[in-house]
């Protein structure tokens, strides 16, 4: 007979720090800026991150391509939660801008990308490429791209810029194109809208609508600025028109819409892309921990549905969701007393447990912003 254990020490403390395990979390403002740096220090094809103009000049020399528009991007306020800087090989060719674009498949934190200075729609394909195979891998993220600036002033404008904007037009509201007439930096030299209105809209939460937000360090001849018909046309084509409202105090250049470069009507905003990309990254670092643990049970299926809940509330106290329900058809057979339920129900458990796999439906109701008001005035005497 073994010796039973003495007392002593009378109480044993074991320490479970499983339910102290951090879960992960992405920044909704990373972007990746790719472009032509002759000088520099920084390897081409190499993510470098870049927390100052010193960063900038340093790494990707001064007055390239690349150093100007990250000299945009980081004059936004507010400004991206991080900044990389890409330089492109070579001598700028599409394979150069492919390969650079390639080295950012494995940074899982990206969640815009822009070409610095480029309008070309064969380079920019690439970008739209890159943005949707990431997208569709689970790496969410958005390419801003820009009309090209030069384009002149002429009764038939809105055709002129957006008909060669066509084969960037994308299927899964991966891209946004912006135009800038005429546009220039601050400093001087045509400036890369493109980035600049990047790096603007990641300095925004996710829910937050772009419209009439401003984008700094820029600059448009008023003689070069949009008419109202031009800002509607290119509204409607799904072209975001910079323009300088009036009705602004303290002028600045601002967004004149907030629609993604899509033909998906049912994704047609920016803000809504990204909320979904946000809340998608929750769901999958929230859950990840119970793949492997929950058990298909009451108690386990329970356990899952309560971590949905605990992951979307805060969204919905803090207005990024309206509202929300999660729905896990197996839990809600498990509620039915075995002799209650339907062979349909057996079915459905034995189905769930021989496959390892159960289907959740999570609905979401979003409460977007307001874009455009319709006031009657009704004057009396």
């Amino acid at each position: 007979m073994p010796p039973v254990a003495a007392a002593y020490p009378f109480i044993d403390v074991v320490i479970d720090t499983s339910a102290l395990q951090p879960v992960a979390q992405r920044a909704p403002g990373v972007i990746a800026v790719v472009g032509v740096a002759a000088t520099g220090s920084a390897a081409v094809n190499a993510p470098r991150p870049v927390d100052s103009l010193a960063d900038a000049t340093a790494l990707f020399g001064v007055g390239t391509p690349l150093a100007k528009s990250l000299a945009l991007a980081l004059l936004q306020d507010p400004k991206p939660s991080k900044v990389y800087g890409v330089k492109v090989g070579g001598t700028g060719t599409d394979g150069d801008f492919g390969a650079a674009l390639d080295s950012l498949n494995a940074a899982d934190d990206v969640n815009f990308v822009s070409l610095a200075g480029v309008t070309a729609i064969t380079t920019l394909g690439l970008l739209k490429t890159h943005v949707e195979s990431n997208s569709a891998a689970g790496q969410k993220r958005l390419g801003v791209a820009m009309a090209d600036p030069s384009t002149a002033r002429t009764p038939t404008y809105v055709a002129d810029v957006t008909t060669p904007l066509e084969p960037l037009r994308s299927s899964t509201s991966r891209m946004v194109v912006v135009a800038a007439r005429g546009v220039v930096a601050d400093g001087g030299g045509t400036a890369d809208v493109a980035t600049a209105a990047m790096a603007a809209m990641a300095g925004y939460p996710p829910s937050t609508s772009i419209l009439l937000k401003r984008v700094r360090g820029i600059s448009i001849p008023l003689e070069s600025q949009f008419s109202a018909a031009e800002i509607k046309g290119l509204s409607e084509k799904e072209v975001v028109p910079i323009l300088q409202p009036a009705l602004i105090v303290g002028g600045g250049f601002h967004f004149g819409e907030g629609r993604a470069f899509t033909s998906d009507a049912s994704q047609l905003y920016v803000d809504l892309v990204r909320t979904l990309d946000d809340i998608d990254f929750r769901l999958k670092a929230g859950l990840v921990g119970l793949v492997g643990d929950a058990r298909i049970t009451r108690a386990g299926l329970t356990l899952i549905k309560s971590t949905v809940e605990g992951i979307l509330g805060p969204l919905k106290r803090g207005a990024v969701i309206d509202d929300f329900s999660v729905s896990i058809p197996v839990l809600d057979v498990f509620a039915i007393p075995e002799s209650a339920r339907t062979p349909a129900d057996n079915t459905l458990v034995t189905t769930a447990r021989a496959n390892r796999s159960v289907d959740m439906v999570v609905s979401v109701t979003y409460g977007p912003a307001v874009h455009r008001l319709r006031v009657t005035l009704q004057p009396k005497f």
